[in-house]
């Protein structure tokens, strides 16, 4: 393995007892490009072309308050398959926040757990008192990657396969994108929304294959909410009103502070791809809260979404968490309990109708991008550790049977977010592989797996070494090489 070092980032962090600043969610503040990396079991098959890109937090200054694991920095860790072979690089996003603290040496925002105030300066975009760190996700769309920020940032744009920078997207509006915009594949349209603490609350917008916006509107909302995810069919988008949001008296004092409002359902609006406002259709449904949809997809006069129906989306806090009780509840899987769910909104009678399809603790879950907005069977969930947010292992559902198979990680070890990626000249919706970073807190290091979903119950087979040690984070994305 040949590894090139980048010159060093400013950094000012301090050794601390912070349950998410240790262990598998130590920040690596170094970058790298690495080529000809050594397998450690197995061998990389030729049948696997493109890009695996994963983004993390790795907080670089130390914090101005109390930090949340989602303040820290985003870095876009990526492996690149190629004729048998496997490339490795990481890169901090440069976002404008990211600059700033570069050039002032230290933190100039608070966090999600920090009161109004502790900013040292205003931030940018819709949600300003907030450092946009850009290091929840990332996708790929027209030839580029685009980090995402958990609460509505601005977007930023790298080269999937170098990872050289491009700065904000060009089509993002001034509210900012949510955390989860869509690619269809089949049209090469982007699809996202956004909210915000003033009216209408929420907008909806479409980009086009060639990456400009072609349509953004607004969806009216009671009042500020929170959603977190979006689906979409071949002929509608699918947006969200639910219970858990913020409480409205505190936030008149500019006290951001969430709660379950008892007696409110979970909303759904469905909106054609280049709808209006007026042609929302909006169904009704048990209250919860939903971090992440697998897919949706219609049936008949029926459309269909799977997603994670949260058992208990207002936990109370861990105990004996020093402090840190009510932001590990809120990360951890076993606190809120997600289980994979079905809604059913029926066109012609405005009903919906729900079914539970696991009662495991699962979430995160992926399938083949090929099918994301039609009839599909097999689904990835990720299983977690109690009373962290690590994952250990993944669940493979094949929704048409009912059979699952499960590969789990030996205590120890955690693996990232794990998209499907294709086999080259794949003919079945499963022929290919899942692919994911694990951190092995037993020997310090990590490495990426490639399970065959054709072979799921054989686990792993192929590992191969990373040249460092890669902090936990939030989601990843598979890219063909055809799409980049």
């Amino acid at each position: 393995m040949r590894v090139d070092r980048l010159p060093p980032v400013k950094a000012t962090l301090q050794p601390s007892n912070h349950p998410y600043l240790n262990g598998a969610w130590t920040p690596q503040h170094e970058e790298v490009t690495a080529t000809d990396l050594a397998v450690i079991e197995g061998s990389i098959p030729d049948d696997i072309d493109g890009v695996y890109l994963r983004n993390t937090e790795n907080q670089i200054h130390q914090p101005l308050g109390r930090y949340h694991p989602f303040d820290g920095d985003g870095m876009i860790h990526q492996i690149d398959f190629s004729g048998g072979k496997a490339s490795y690089r990481n890169r901090f996003v440069r976002t404008r926040c990211f600059q700033a603290e570069q050039d002032a040496g230290g933190s100039l925002w608070g966090g999600l757990m920090d009161k109004v105030g502790v900013s040292k300066r205003p931030g940018f975009g819709a949600h300003g008192s907030l450092k946009d760190s850009s290091s929840t996700d990332i996708i790929v769309h027209a030839g580029k990657a685009v980090s995402t920020f958990y609460q509505c940032g601005e977007g930023y744009v790298l080269d999937p396969e170098t990872l050289e920078q491009e700065g904000v997207a060009s089509w993002v509006p001034l509210d900012g994108i949510s955390a989860h915009p869509k690619v269809d594949e089949r049209t090469g349209e982007l699809l996202f929304f956004n909210y915000s603490k003033h009216a209408p609350y929420m907008h909806y917008g479409v980009v086009d294959r060639s990456g400009k916006l072609a349509h953004y509107v607004p969806i009216p909302l009671p009042g500020p909410r929170l959603p977190h995810d979006m689906m979409f069919t071949e002929n509608w988008s699918i947006l969200c009103d639910f219970p858990l949001f913020w409480d409205e008296e505190l936030l008149k004092r500019d006290v951001h502070v969430t709660r379950l409002h008892e007696g409110l359902p979970s909303r759904f609006a469905l909106i054609p791809r280049y709808g209006q406002p007026e042609d929302i259709r909006w169904f009704e449904a048990d209250p919860t809260f939903v971090l992440h949809f697998i897919n949706a997809y219609e049936e008949g006069d029926e459309v269909i979404l799977d997603g994670y129906f949260e058992e208990d989306p207002y936990p109370p806090p861990i105990e004996n968490a020093d402090g840190y009780g009510h932001m590990m509840a809120y990360v951890d899987e076993h606190s809120f309990k997600p289980k994979l769910h079905r809604w059913r909104f029926n066109l012609k009678d405005g009903t919906t109708r729900e079914e539970r399809l696991d009662d495991r603790i699962l979430e995160f879950g992926m399938m083949n991008q090929r099918y994301l907005g039609l009839p599909y069977r097999y689904a990835y969930s990720t299983t977690s550790k109690p009373g962290w947010f690590l994952f250990t292992g993944f669940v493979k559902h094949d929704l048409v049977t009912g059979e699952s198979w499960e590969v789990q990680l030996t205590d120890g070890r955690y693996a990232s977010e794990a998209p499907f990626a294709p086999r080259v000249g794949a003919v079945d919706e499963d022929d290919g592989y899942l692919v994911s970073f694990v951190t092995d807190e037993n020997l310090g290091t990590s490495e990426c797996i490639l399970i065959d979903c054709k072979r799921f119950d054989d686990g792993p087979v192929c590992r191969i070494a990373l040249p460092h040690k890669i902090s936990s984070g939030t989601h990843a994305h598979w890219a063909d090489r055809t799409v980049l």
